[in-house]
C-alpha cells in the first residue's frame, strides 16, 4: 500500500486538502490528534512522559495536564526537543499499526498529514510527499481568522519555527497550490488518479 505524506505550513490549508480526499474515499492519518490520543493511551509513553516531566504531567484522572506540560516543556527549546524525542518514535509506531489496519481493509494508498513531516522524520516512513502551498499574507488571515486569540507576532512565532516553505517546495513530489487562484477539486482529483495508479502498478509488480 502506498503510504503519501501531507505537509504544509500552518494557514496553508492542509486540513481542507485531506478533507478532499477523504471524501474519495482515502483513509487520512491527522498526526496532531491522534500525538494526543497516543500521549493519552500509551503506556510506554505515559511512563516516559512521568519520569521527564514529573507525576503532575496527568492529572487524578489520567488526562494528560496540558497546562502544565506547556509550563514546564514549551518554553524551553531543549525540553520541547525532550518532549518530541519522546512522542514522535510512539507516534510513528501507532502510524504503522493504523497503516496496517487500512490496508487490511483493501485500501491501496493512505495520507499522513503532519505540519513536522520532516523535522519529526516521519517522511521516512512515507513512499511520497504532498506540499500544501499558500502564499504567506493569505495564511495570516486564516490564521487569525480560525485563531482570533493569536496575535501577529504569535502567527509570526509559529512561522518561523516551522521548515521554510522554500525547502518544503524543495522536497515535495507534489504540489497543490491552495492560493484562492487554482481549483482545489481538479487538483486532488488528479493526484487520486496518479496514486490509484501507482498504487495498482507496485502491485503488479510485487
Amino acid at each position: 500500500m502506498l503510504k503519501i505524506g501531507i505537509t504544509g505550513g500552518i494557514g496553508t490549508g492542509k486540513s481542507v486538502v485531506c478533507k478532499l480526499f477523504q471524501v474519495l474515499g482515502t483513509p487520512v492519518y491527522d498526526s496532531d490528534s491522534r500525538a494526543k490520543w497516543v500521549m493519552i493511551n500509551d503506556i510506554v509513553l505515559r511512563d516516559e512522559l512521568r519520569a521527564a516531566f514529573g507525576p503532575d504531567t496527568f492529572d487524578t484522572l489520567g488526562q494528560l495536564n496540558r497546562t502544565y506540560l506547556a509550563k514546564v516543556a514549551f518554553s524551553d527549546p531543549q525540553q520541547v526537543a525532550r518532549l518530541n524525542a519522546l512522542v514522535h518514535p510512539r507516534v510513528g509506531a501507532d502510524f504503522e499499526q493504523w497503516t496496517i489496519e487500512r490496508q487490511a481493509e483493501g485500501h491501496r494508498y493512505i495520507l499522513k498529514e503532519a505540519a513536522l513531516l520532516y523535522e519529526s522524520g516521519a517522511y521516512r516512513q512515507l513512499d511520497r510527499i504532498i506540499t500544501v502551498f499558500a502564499p504567506l499574507a493569505l495564511r495570516q488571515t486564516r490564521i487569525q481568522r480560525r485563531d482570533p486569540h493569536r496575535t501577529t507576532d504569535d502567527i509570526q512565532n509559529i512561522i518561523g519555527k516551522q521548515m521554510s516553505e522554500e525547502e518544503k517546495i524543495q522536497r515535495a513530489d507534489y504540489m497543490v497550490y491552495n492560493d484562492n487562484e487554482h481549483l482545489l477539486i481538479p487538483q486532488a482529483l488528479k493526484l487520486h488518479a496518479e496514486f490509484d495508479a501507482l498504487a495498482q502498478q507496485s502491485v503488479s509488480n510485487g
